[in-house]
């Protein structure tokens, strides 16, 4: 299956930063209305996408603009747009999305993340995966602390995004690490960090 090319990305929306960081709260209930392409093509962007066109530094900080993440979504038939049910990889660089496996495996990640059930019932549930080796390469032994300074850039991102799209969503790090993994069929320099179930909220 061909890349799937996500709509570019809006620089000016109606809400302000403001107001988007006032109104932020951890949303877990959503309802089963799907996202647009747009949407999450607008999320992804403002994750990891880059910040000029054809420019390599990216919309959330990197210690060294190594950028450990790589981001995974998973989606369900027909939540997000036309795409198929499956587990997708964005590829910054093109603003676009990988197909990494098929199917439907919401269900799975809420068993993974101890029975957290709004992972399933989510119309898309994103991964934060780190490759530690890129920031260890130059940074050694305080690698993971600027790894995990960043994961936390790239979810207030999300959420502020999020919030300004009308949408919520919530930063869950409770679940098996081997299990989420196995399910998203992350190689093994990947680990999993960071799991975001966004969707319309109740």
């Amino acid at each position: 299956m061909s890349n799937v090319k996500l709509p570019e990305p809006k620089t000016k929306g109606e809400m302000s930063v403001e107001e988007a960081v006032q109104r932020r709260r951890s949303r877990r209930h959503f309802t089963d209305a799907p996202l647009t392409l747009e949407q999450l093509g607008q999320l992804l962007w403002a994750a990891q996408g880059t910040a000029e066109p054809g420019g390599r530094r990216r919309t959330a900080p990197s210690a060294g603009a190594a950028y450990p993440m790589e981001l995974f979504v998973a989606v369900g038939p027909k939540t997000v747009g036309e795409l198929g049910a499956g587990v997708y990889r964005y590829v910054p660089a093109g603003h676009e999305l990988e197909e990494a496996l098929d199917g439907d495996v919401r269900a799975q990640i809420a068993e993974a993340a101890l029975g957290q059930d709004f992972l399933e019932s989510a119309p898309l549930d994103l991964l934060m995966a780190a490759d530690y080796g890129r920031s260890s390469a130059r940074y050694g032994e305080r690698a993971p602390r600027y790894v995990h300074m960043e994961a936390g850039h790239i979810s207030q991102n999300v959420y502020l995004q999020a919030e300004a799209l009308g949408l919520g969503t919530v930063a869950v790090g409770a679940f098996r690490d081997e299990a989420v993994a196995r399910v998203f069929g992350l190689p093994s320099h990947l680990t999993p960090l960071y799991l975001m179930p966004i969707g319309h909220p109740e």
